[in-house]
């Protein structure tokens, strides 16, 4: 049987994520031209405040309000583009969380609000600090941790919050936290940080969850996807549904890397009878 071709964390656009490019509508129709079955599109909640806005969110001039703004426009287009292109593929209408002070809340609101598909449960900062921005600022939230140990503890500790709080269908970019960090393999096998990932993977099992396989991690040089191997073979073992996302910013990026993602998954044994996130 012919593996099907999916993204469970993709679909960002330019429209309305200030990192990202072309119209939403171009990165679907380049979805369909690549012959997905189904794609999530999972663009940015909004920030909880002004203080966490990136730099060129503040450049463009925008605030925390304007992008609340922004993303009630992106859940109305997504929802039309859903219904226009129903015939020629399955949408499903998600946005991807935040976890800085004041952020789940927020998403618990815009939950409320807005009815999403699913959602999909990320953690890009620590000590309010955005960790993935650039090495510098990777830099600066491990000294704020006390050392890339503190790092990765402090991070999957954020993690389970979030995990439990919202309880995301799916559960975005796992380790992350290893993003400018060549020392990884090292660092998530010292045992206060292994104690977490394991607890985390079993929060994840308990609740059922989606790990998201992350290929963008290749388009940035990574060797391997998020989730690296050693955590790969814990979630195989824990029977965890694990599913590729090439996690798009634009028409270039949209199933870039995703085959190398489902041969590793196919290689590993995984069922590559990819698991649909169901509804909130």
């Amino acid at each position: 049987m012919k593996i099907q071709r999916v993204s469970v964390h993709g679909g960002h656009s330019g429209q309305f994520c200030s990192h990202a490019k072309d119209t939403l509508e171009e990165v679907v129709q380049a979805y369909i031209a690549q012959g997905f079955a189904w794609v999530g599109l999972t663009d940015h909640m909004p920030p909880s405040d002004d203080a966490y806005l990136y730099p060129e969110e503040r450049t463009l001039g925008l605030t925390a309000a304007a992008m609340t703004e922004r993303f009630g426009r992106y859940m109305t287009e997504a929802r039309r583009l859903q219904a226009a292109y129903a015939d020629q593929i399955e949408i499903l209408v998600g946005f991807e969380t935040e976890d800085t002070p004041g952020s789940l809340a927020l998403a618990q609101q815009l939950l409320a609000a807005h009815a999403p598909d699913y959602i999909v449960g990320g953690v890009h900062h620590l000590d309010s600090i955005a960790f993935d921005y650039s090495p510098e600022e990777y830099r600066r939230a491990a000294e704020a941790c006390g050392g890339l140990e503190g790092l990765y503890c402090a991070y999957f500790d954020r993690q389970l919050n979030m995990i439990e709080t919202l309880k995301p269908q799916v559960v975005a970019h796992f380790d992350l936290i290893r993003i400018f960090d060549s020392t990884y393999r090292r660092q998530i096998m010292r045992q206060e940080v292994q104690n977490r990932i394991r607890r985390n993977l079993e929060a994840i099992r308990d609740f059922g969850l989606i790990l998201d396989f992350n290929v963008a991690a290749l388009k940035k040089g990574a060797s391997e996807p998020y989730v690296c191997q050693p955590i790969l073979l814990q979630a195989r073992y824990l029977g965890i549904a694990v599913v590729p996302g090439d996690d798009s910013h634009g028409v270039a990026q949209v199933g870039l890397h995703l085959d190398k993602g489902i041969e590793i998954l196919q290689r590993m044994g995984f069922d590559t009878r990819w698991r649909k996130p169901g509804r909130v």
